[in-house]
């Protein structure tokens, strides 16, 4: 099964420490640093802390199983699907103090990881897909806060680069075959092998990720066939 891929690592232990980079970086922050543009297209540094606050709307009514109410009430002010949701949630922060934003985010992602903790892997979650295990929606979010971090630009220490690395390739290993994505991927010691529609292509466990949350530079120059098969995160 898919989800054997991801035995050996612990979904929370891994929120707790995405979160806990992320708040590192942003507690240390000055104007200057805040207004920097980030990876997100669009996105200032302010912004991608204001998408995450935003975004715990959404995480406290998986736990709390009103997730068909919030949707009612976002699509009640013309707020459509994700990418709407993620837009509104970045304006509604952009006029507020950057502190009140940021304890937003702390308080109410505090809370989320300590519920699905509490809830264990096996635990079930509300979601737009309906009944999800608590743990690989832990994955999930483990996977966005990491792409985040790197999006802002939060450090990484290098010991601890190589095993964050690792988690990532499996994680995205089993969302694409969660996703049943049409593309073939074997995993060696030291790189990624993937083929689909008759190309192919050895990518390190960077590259990989990078490919699995849509953060490869057009200038990478791997085939867009691949690129479009592999981004099942972002």
């Amino acid at each position: 099964m898919a989800e054997d891929l991801l035995r050996d690592f612990d979904p929370f232990d891994i929120f707790d420490t995405e979160a806990a980079r992320l708040d590192r970086f942003f507690s240390g922050l000055d104007e200057a640093g805040w207004q920097r543009p980030s990876r997100c297209a669009g996105w200032s540094v302010r912004d991608v802390l204001g998408h995450l606050a935003g975004e715990e709307l959404y995480n406290h009514a998986c736990l709390d199983g009103t997730v068909h109410e919030l949707l009612d009430r976002l699509a009640a002010e013309g707020v459509t699907g994700f990418n709407d949701f993620n837009e509104w949630s970045v304006r509604e922060r952009r006029d507020r103090p950057v502190e009140e934003v940021l304890e937003e985010w702390r308080t109410q992602n505090g809370e989320t990881r300590r519920r699905m903790r509490a809830l264990g892997r096996d635990g079930t979650l509300d979601t737009m897909a309906g009944p999800y295990p608590v743990g690989l929606q832990a994955f999930h979010y483990d996977s966005e806060y990491a792409t985040h971090g790197d999006d802002v630009g939060a450090p990484v220490a290098e010991d601890e680069a190589d095993d964050r690395t690792l988690w990532r390739v499996v994680v995205g290993r089993f969302v694409l075959a969660e996703q049943e994505a049409k593309v073939q991927v074997e995993q060696t010691a030291e790189q990624v092998w993937v083929a689909v529609d008759g190309v192919s292509a050895a990518l390190s466990y960077p590259e990989f990720v990078e490919a699995t949350v849509g953060r490869l530079p057009d200038s990478h120059g791997l085939d867009p066939r691949i690129v479009s098969a592999l981004r099942c995160l972002a």
